[in-house]
């Protein structure tokens, strides 16, 4: 099912509507049926098989021409429904109607009233299950992926920005003498520094790995999100007066109690992720050439394990790689073996293409540039050689049943239907857990049953001056969430904060 349109036929047709729609506008405003009869503008991409063994971005994004026509898609809706599924509630139709005009920098300028990382999100999120699930234009074709293409566009107006450095510090207000820890540099964490910067308070955050951004530069692949947009976001933060101080593992390092009553801190916010991976407990999961998709996309994005001449970090040679989930970070794990030299990749997925979680654009993404889709089939073996490495696949078969608690529907297996595939490498991507370093270190600290930290409504935990979101509470989420989890804990502390004085 490939989609996959040449970048030169995408310019040409958008070209030739946007002559049509400057002569339209010159002789009147556009009215609801011109701007519905408007084609959706498609996201230019690099050519599949090419692109497929380079780490490249994937996506090229809009020219302007793109940008202006899809953005006069736009109906402005009085109720704006589109916002009722954004997370951090960005004001689409204003940042839309500025585009439409044009006014790319205008528009970003809206956007980043709510939401300080637009390159990002307009590139990760899934918009079509977020603020274009609500869009009037996608429920007119009863598709999401045919709304207004806000993601694209907020990633158009972003880009803009910074490649025609066009970007500007936010002012601070005067320091109010107050300090707060922020653990973790993911998206969560990001987020509440900004916010809690922009009140004036000293911010340090403190971060694992050698380098910024959490999961967007360990998780997500540079094909789908390069890295040097995300050092970007972190630059203008240091640009703020953020601190950022790496290599500090909280639990290990130091620990929490010991940076509020040590170290001075006034307040902390906890953003640490969900990076406990899951397996699937069967035989064989210990052999040479299986991988956690966390391992397997860390050692490629964040140690660039590709990079064979300067990477210290090894490379695991395989040429017919199994990947076993079906959601975004399977996709991902998937397409980034390709990448790897693999020959062939097979993602199993134990349901069918209808169910799985993976965005439509991720999986049309992932075929089009070789990657094989064997539904209904789910690992129950791993077999290996003399040497206990990976060989093969033991695969049971399934049919689908009544729905169950997610609303998809039940695999059932099939008694006997058990059989082999040959695979060299097999890597399991059903998710993550919460690490429970921060509950284990800070007594008082509380969590769930699956290692969730507890917060009210305002992102608070139960230990004193300590707040939590992202997917350390959400479990693993949407960059998109874990920010409006952190804006929502950031006015809380800077409220705290604020009576503190």
């Amino acid at each position: 099912m490939s989609s996959y349109i040449e970048r030169s036929i995408l310019q040409a047709e958008a070209e030739k509507e946007y002559k049509i729609l400057k002569e339209k506008l010159a002789n009147a405003p556009l009215t609801p049926k011109d701007r519905t009869a408007i084609p959706l503008q498609e996201m230019p991409c690099g050519e599949p098989k090419k692109r497929a063994r380079e780490m490249s971005e994937v996506a090229l994004g809009y020219t302007k021409e793109q940008a202006i026509v899809e953005a006069n898609r736009c109906l402005q809706c009085k109720n704006a429904p589109c916002v009722t599924g954004c997370p951090v509630g960005v004001p689409i139709p204003q940042f839309l109607a500025e585009a439409a005009k044009g006014e790319f920098k205008k528009a970003v300028d809206i956007i980043k009233t709510t939401n300080l990382l637009p390159a990002i999100c307009g590139r990760v999120c899934p918009q079509e299950k977020q603020c274009q699930s609500f869009c009037t234009v996608g429920k007119m074709y009863k598709d999401a992926e045919k709304a207004v293409a806000i993601g694209r566009l907020e990633r158009f107006t972003a880009d803009y920005e910074r490649e025609n450095d066009l970007q500007n510090v936010p002012e601070i207000p005067g320091e109010t003498g107050k300090k707060v820890a922020v653990i973790g540099s993911g998206p969560a964490g990001l987020t509440v520094a900004a916010d809690v910067r922009r009140a004036g308070h000293s911010v340090t955050v403190f971060e694992a790995f050698h380098k910024e951004g959490g999961v967007m530069v360990y998780g997500i692949p540079e094909f789908r999100l390069p890295k040097s947009i995300v050092a970007a976001e972190v630059a203008m933060l240091k640009k703020m007066g953020v601190e950022f101080r790496t290599n500090f593992l909280v639990g290990r390092t130091g620990t929490l109690p010991q940076l509020l009553e040590e170290q001075g801190f006034d307040a902390a916010f906890i953003g640490t992720g969900a990076g406990l991976p899951k397996f699937m407990n069967i035989d064989g999961e210990n052999l040479i050439g299986v991988f956690s998709a966390n391992e397997y996309l860390t050692r490629a994005n964040l140690m660039k394990a590709y990079d064979t001449a300067h990477a210290d970090t090894p490379l695991y040679e395989a040429k017919h790689v199994c990947v076993a989930g079906g959601g975004n970070v399977a996709m991902d794990a998937a397409r980034m073996a390709l990448r790897l030299g693999a020959e062939s990749v097979t993602v199993v997925y134990r349901r069918t293409r209808n169910e799985m979680p993976a965005r439509r654009e991720e999986i049309a993404h992932a075929e089009e540039e070789g990657v094989i889709f064997r539904f209904l089939e789910n690992p129950v073996k791993v077999l290996g050689d003399e040497e206990g490495r990976v060989c093969a696949l033991r695969l049971l078969s399934y049919e689908l049943g009544e729905p169950d608690a997610s609303g998809r529907r039940r695999p059932v297996a099939i008694e006997g239907s058990e059989h082999d595939i040959p695979c060299d490498a097999l890597i399991v991507a059903l998710g993550n857990g919460s690490n429970p370093l921060m509950e284990k270190t800070t007594p008082g600290l509380e969590a769930d049953e699956k290692g969730h930290i507890k917060t009210d409504e305002d992102g608070k935990t139960s230990y004193p001056a300590v707040w939590a979101g992202g997917d350390i509470v959400l479990g693993a989420a949407t960059v998109i969430l874990a920010m409006g989890e952190g804006r929502k804990a950031a006015a809380s502390i800077n409220t705290y904060l604020a009576e503190k004085s």
